[in-house]
């Protein structure tokens, strides 16, 4: 009987201006990571090819790269859009190394703006960001219909300006193809707003496994201040316990509402943190993006009985080998038990 066990093919499309220049440049391919994130920084791809014969052109600055990868057989999952930043040419061997970050993260993005936004939904300010860059956008129902009473952006881009509402409400802001998705870091949702599948990974999937869980950051409560236009009074709000070990937060918010919610949300991302686990796959798993809900089996009782979220992962292509995948996860909360659990103070 025959037991030799086959491997999948790895395969990839690179479409420039249209064309998939994969087969061209598939002699010459040394490596290809992609590096996909949910924190304020740009999905990075890095392509490594060979110049041995010194007939290799370097590509210019701000071309644009469409990535999808996948396995052969299997439809291959699109990876989004990037442009490329950085050329370098190293040797000998002679190699070029091409860096391209996610397209949308540049140009009005990015650019510093004054405004103010006054007695208005959370909802409506994430649409007026996304008109301003030329975004079509997906907001959260439930965030959407949060109040705010006054925002002020001084000085700063839209994107840092998103990435703080994000931190402020434990969401995730992300743009992908001219689509600008405002999701819970719970959602787990892609950047279509489309419910991601959950993934089981097993022990006999993986290559190498880190876990770690700490006290170290664990809190019974998370205080936020917030100051009373009306007679300039400082208040405090805090989710959790108001005994025991209570993080407080330094910014003093504008109401209320903007406490409860950075401290819930800072409570969520504590909650989170207390437990991780890092996985590298031996053969890869394309689909694996950041806000995929994991489920692994093969472990500690610990490890298996917990639901893990993807924070980063990382998808490798090597010379002679498949694709890798190494994931980052921490655990998964449920932000309904955590958000009940509030006093005044």
């Amino acid at each position: 009987m025959d037991t030799t066990r086959t491997h999948p093919a790895p395969t990839y499309a690179l479409k420039v201006a249209g064309q998939d220049i994969a087969p061209k440049i598939a002699p010459r391919l040394v490596s290809l990571t992609l590096t996909e994130g949910r924190e304020n920084t740009a999905d990075q791809l890095d392509i490594e090819l060979s110049d041995h014969d010194g007939r290799l052109e370097l590509p210019r600055k701000e071309a644009e790269i469409e990535l999808h990868i996948g396995w052969v057989g299997q439809p291959l999952i699109d990876k989004g859009l990037f442009v490329v930043d950085e050329v370098e040419h190293t040797g000998a061997p002679d190699k070029v190394t091409i860096r391209a970050r996610a397209a949308d993260l540049g140009g009005q993005i990015r650019t510093r703006a004054e405004k103010s936004w006054r007695t208005t939904t959370l909802g409506a300010i994430i649409a007026d960001l996304a008109r301003r860059s030329q975004l079509t956008h997906k907001v959260d129902e439930r965030l959407a219909q949060i109040a705010i009473d006054h925002l002020t952006q001084t000085n700063e881009s839209d994107m840092h300006l998103l990435t703080r509402l994000a931190r402020q409400h434990d969401a995730v802001a992300t743009v992908k193809k001219k689509h600008l998705l405002f999701m819970p870091i719970n959602g787990t949702r892609n950047s279509k707003g489309q419910s991601l599948p959950a993934i089981h990974i097993t022990r006999q999937d993986g290559d190498q496994h880190r876990w770690s869980s700490s006290t170290r950051d664990a809190f019974d409560g998370v205080k936020a201040y917030w100051s009373d236009s009306v007679n300039g009074k400082r208040h405090g709000v805090v989710a959790g316990k108001t005994t025991g070990n209570v993080k407080t937060l330094k910014e003093t918010y504008a109401s209320e509402q903007d406490a409860l919610a950075a401290a819930r949300a800072e409570r969520q991302r504590l909650e989170r943190g207390l437990a991780t686990f890092e996985l590298t796959l031996a053969v890869g798993r394309p689909e694996v993006t950041p806000q995929s809900p994991v489920t692994v089996s093969g472990w500690k009782e610990d490890i298996d009985g917990q639901g893990w979220l993807v924070k980063e992962v990382m998808h490798s292509l090597n010379e002679g080998s498949g694709w890798t995948s190494k994931v980052q996860m921490e655990m998964g909360v449920d932000p309904v038990i955590l958000a009940n659990e509030t006093t005044n103070s």
